[in-house]
């Protein structure tokens, strides 16, 4: 054994112990002996370095993998990255924007190396950060959202789903992010409260003087994209107005006013606007009634032609100057301020423009309808299943088109007006494959099946999927969850993973959520530097229940380290208890004596207990119970306990098998500590993470039933001790009176252990003659203990001490009370002044009180 430093320093602990690992193949899966668990990473975005949501998903993925290992199952941890297709390519849009560069100058195919440049430099950031947090993968199972590997499954499933008719191109009214030009998914949209208003101005009526219909709208700009004007059948305010046709202001286009019973009468005027390309439900309007579609703005957000004189401005520019004409020529009536909800672009951060667009669907009625009755993933919290459930029942098509570079591009080829869709482009010359490219998600959704091969049956696939565990937040159900479940169901006919753990967001102290804008963010690697991967992975994993947020307090963190470094000092002093040349031994139960018996019957609750918390994945529970077993139990009892016994062998043994138990259990939490304490203690595996999961220790336990009375006896006397200002090296007489022979043999047996921690002069049972009156008591079940005043104290001194102490505190109640009673005082001195002088006296009344009832009480002895 080596000699462990005396100071736990946690960046020389955690040095070169992952490449140790790497070294030796611990993190390796493939063992045929042992049943198969799995967990594949959710997979990071190549479009940065990670963050402490990524940090505490994949800490509470590992310390899952990390106990499976331990208890003998081939454990694959498997490891891969993300394209994300937008997210990226606003990235790297954003990098040849500030050298002055536009993709368009660039061309497709150059644009595409210099995005795969951007991926390879990230990916080997966040292995580097997998690598500080210390996750235990096997990277030679990684895989990447656009591999060659994944690229065939896309391809296999986009062309069977077309195939079955469950995917199709339609015009629908989309989100359009007007900074990337592409579609987004309902799920990609972000939805915050913004200062808006509400604009009413009149359209004029046509062949009439003065004669006009007014609307309340949001979206002034949109106007020259309107085709009707639209009011309720029964709204008697209009009856005369339908059929006529209005001018939309500054063209000379006219639109009719025609009538619908989707009009709310009391919003507004009770007239509204309808612009079928540029609202999802004026869209349906437009259907019903067959009017045109027209768009009135560019794909990057700026009025087209229909726009006329405001033909190239900015949509928000032109909102701005159109209100400020119509209020000139005297058609804007009123501005209404309102707070509403607008839909923003996660990537991109604009506001999300609605927008008439063809664009490739994938049906969802049978897929989603699978998903609901032949899922068999189980969610933990349970309440989650509700959540994917409600959002399955309500789905709609999934716009699964991006109008970006980036991404698997559609497998569809266009001849004249012939379409064709397979894995690969047809053979005869003249086809044109579709621009666009696929959805992130639709890539991800496979990610659990086609990251072991799928589609084709290889040996991966079978060993290990179904896959046992998925861990994510619960703010990617809708996104990612969902989706891999039903594309999983529909091509393996199994659910994806056996069990779902779901987790909340980090939030700054405050409880805020983390943002750029706010400045809250924290960086893991920044902790890591200062504190340590252990203290910020046990920090992460053990502050919040499954399912809920989790509050980032440095404090924490702090008190992480402290229980890190108390482990550090627990070992090196078991570790110079056990001596160089210490062979371990098996433990032998006839050697043990109280102490012994009790911390490994204590130690044997907590492997029990703390695993039932493991496995429900309740790791801050579990996390409680082993710390409290460690300071409380083993260092603050145990540990003490056999310094009494320094030359036995037993405790030596059974030390060395409680910290061993201890840092095997806090492996996952803490695994470069624990795997540096396990190198510096005899062992026979080469590394920690190899080891056997602690078991029970089966032994006959019964001597320490109803024992713990001891341990509070011996706390009571402490406190007694404390309250009476007694010094530790002050012996003191004990007196105990009980009617159990058990208990006083017990108690004569352990005299040793009572000697070291209460120090008594003298230890009596039963006396016949003695005044319990002159003594202080404790009631425990069974047994009663008594010290005597004079045990704790010298009479006549304590009088003496206490009788000048009322002579001095008479003096400050009689100063303080002259000064309260002074005209001269009370009427000169600040309010807060007096203030203090009260609540002081106030305090010697109440001293002076407590000290003349205890003067009192001695002099009664």
């Amino acid at each position: 054994m080596k000699n462990m430093s005396a100071k736990y320093e946690f960046d020389k602990v955690e040095q070169g112990k992952y490449e140790f690992w790497l070294e030796h193949g611990f993190f390796a899966s493939g063992d045929l002996s042992k049943k198969p668990f799995t967990i594949v990473i959710p997979p990071p975005n190549v479009t940065g370095k990670l963050h402490l949501g990524h940090t505490w998903d994949t800490t509470l993925q590992d310390i899952i993998i990390r106990r499976k290992r331990m208890q003998g199952f081939d454990a694959l941890y498997l490891p891969g990255m993300d394209h994300a297709g937008i997210a990226t390519q606003a990235k790297v849009d954003q990098k040849l924007k500030s050298q002055g560069i536009s993709r368009y100058d660039l061309g497709r195919e150059e644009y595409l190396k210099i995005a795969w440049a951007w991926k390879e430099e990230y990916a080997g950031f966040i292995r580097e950060q997998w690598k500080s947090i210390g996750l235990s993968l096997d990277y030679s199972k990684e895989r990447f959202t656009l591999d060659e590997g994944l690229s065939e499954a896309v391809k296999t499933v986009f062309v069977k789903l077309y195939e079955k008719g469950v995917i199709y191109q339609g015009e629908r009214i989309i989100n359009w992010d007007t900074e990337a030009k592409t579609a987004l998914s309902n799920i990609e949209i972000e939805h915050l409260e913004v200062q808006g208003a509400l604009y009413y101005y009149r359209y004029p009526i046509v062949g009439k003087t003065n004669a006009y219909m007014t609307v309340a709208s949001t979206r002034p700009e949109t106007m020259f994209g309107d085709t009707a004007l639209m009011v309720h059948p029964e709204d008697e305010r209009f009856q005369k107005y339908i059929g006529k046709e209005v001018t939309i202001p500054y063209t000379n286009r006219t639109i009719k006013i025609i009538a619908d019973s989707y009009v709310d009468k009391e919003f507004g005027t009770g007239c509204v606007k309808v612009t079928p390309a540029h609202d999802p439900n004026d869209f349906q309007v437009g259907k019903r009634h067959h009017l045109d579609m027209p768009l009135c703005m560019n794909e990057n957000g700026t009025m087209n032609h229909l726009a006329e004189q405001f033909q190239g401005l900015d949509r928000f520019e032109c909102r701005k100057q159109v209100v400020a004409l119509l209020k000139q020529d005297g058609l804007l009536e009123k501005i209404e301020p309102i707070l509403h909800n607008v839909g923003h672009s996660e990537r991109t951060g604009v506001i999300v423009e609605p927008r008439l667009s063809k664009q490739w669907f994938v049906r969802m009625d049978e897929l989603a309808k699978n998903a609901i009755t032949k899922n068999t993933v189980q969610f933990i919290p349970e309440r989650f299943q509700k959540i994917f459930l409600h959002w399955m029942e309500g789905i709609e098509d999934w716009c699964i088109s991006r109008q970006l570079w980036w991404g698997h591009r559609i497998p569809v080829w266009y001849k004249d007006a012939k379409i064709y869709c397979g894995k690969e482009a047809p053979k005869e010359a003249g086809w044109v494959q579709d621009e666009d490219v696929l959805d992130t998600w639709f890539s991800s959704a496979l990610w659990p099946f086609s990251t072991l091969g799928w589609p084709e049956n290889s040996d991966d696939f079978k060993r290990y999927f179904p896959t046992q565990m998925l861990v994510t937040g619960y703010d990617i159900i809708f996104f990612w969850v969902a989706r891999m479940i039903f594309q999983s169901i529909e091509f393996t006919n199994k659910s994806p993973f056996e069990q779902c753990l779901i987790h909340g967001l980090i939030r700054d102290s405050e409880g805020r959520k983390m943002s750029k804008s706010l400045g809250n963010g924290v960086d893991p690697m920044d902790v890591i530097s200062k504190y340590g991967a252990d203290s910020l992975r046990y920090f992460i994993s053990t502050n919040s229940a499954p399912g809920l947020d989790l509050r980032y307090e440095t404090e924490k963190v702090e008190s992480s380290w402290n229980f890190i470094n108390k482990l550090w000092n627990i070992s090196r002093y078991v570790t110079m208890n056990l001596g160089e040349d210490f062979k371990e031994e098996k433990l032998n139960p006839n050697n043990f004596d109280f102490a012994d018996a009790w911390i490994m019957n204590q130690c044997n609750q907590m492997i029990h207990q703390a695993d039932a918390f493991y496995e429900t994945y309740d790791f801050t529970e579990a996390a409680k119970i082993i710390y409290n077993f460690t300071w409380n139990e083993f260092a603050s009892w145990y540990i003490e306990m056999t310094k009494t016994r320094q030359d036995e062998l037993e405790p030596k043994k059974i030390m060395l098998h409680i910290l061993k138990s201890i840092i095997k259990m806090l492996h996952p939490f803490m695994p470069f500590v624990t795997e540096e304490i396990y190198q510096n203690l005899p062992h026979e595996e080469a590394s920690i993470m190899i080891s056997p999961w602690p078991t029970v220790f089966e032994f006959d336990a019964s001597c320490v039933l109803n024992k713990e009375f001891f341990f509070e006896l011996i706390q009571r006397i402490r406190t007694i001790r404390n309250e009476k200002n007694v010094s530790w090296t002050k012996p003191i007489e004990l007196i105990v009176t009980t009617d159990s022979q058990e208990i006083i043999e017990f108690l004569q047996t352990n005299r040793k252990y009572l000697n070291k921690f209460v120090n008594p002069k003298s230890l009596t049972f039963n006396p016949k003659d003695f005044d319990a009156s002159k003594a202080l008591s404790i009631i425990l079940s069974q047994i009663q203990i008594f010290i005597p005043l004079g045990s704790l104290v010298n009479l006549d001194e304590e009088i003496e001490k206490l009788e000048k102490e009322l002579i001095a505190l008479q003096k400050e109640l009689d100063r303080s009370n002259n000064m309260l009673h002074n005209e001269n005082f009370l009427s000169k001195a600040p309010k807060q002044k007096i203030e203090d002088e009260q609540n002081k006296l106030a305090q010697y009344k109440k001293t002076y009180e407590e000290t003349t009832r205890r003067l009192e009480d001695l002099k009664k002895q």
